[in-house]
């Protein structure tokens, strides 16, 4: 899947990548490498004028680490509906959650990967 994208929406999506937030650091050393029974995860990665956190294309699955901000976000909304109309399927994860339940937070990612994946 390539599409065009812009310049700096590109560097902001290197930039996030060095600067992950701890929940994000976490999550990527259990998706990383197809670790998780041989999934392919991009992480930051621009597309369609957003930054998704994680996405396996394959599976055509996205997946968002959300801090406070995120709370009731209509832009989030508005950018999960747009990924849903393209088939994709989105989970969402507080980083309190990575933090307390790396382990449970896999399992709900294997289960959506097993249900509905490649």
């Amino acid at each position: 899947m390539h599409r065009d994208i812009p310049k700096q929406h590109r560097r902001f999506a290197r930039a996030m990548r060095i600067d992950a937030t701890p929940a994000e650091g976490r999550l990527w050393q259990v998706l990383r490498s197809r670790q998780l029974e041989g999934h392919k995860f991009k992480r930051q990665v621009p597309l369609d004028g957003y930054i998704l956190d994680f996405v396996c294309f394959e599976a055509r699955l996205i997946i968002e680490v959300d801090g406070h901000q995120h709370a009731m976000s209509e832009r989030d909304e508005k950018r999960d509906a747009w990924f849903r109309s393209q088939d994709f399927r989105i989970l969402r994860f507080w980083n309190g959650d990575i933090d307390k339940n790396l382990d449970g937070i896999c399992l709900t990612i294997l289960s959506e990967l097993r249900n509905g994946g490649a």
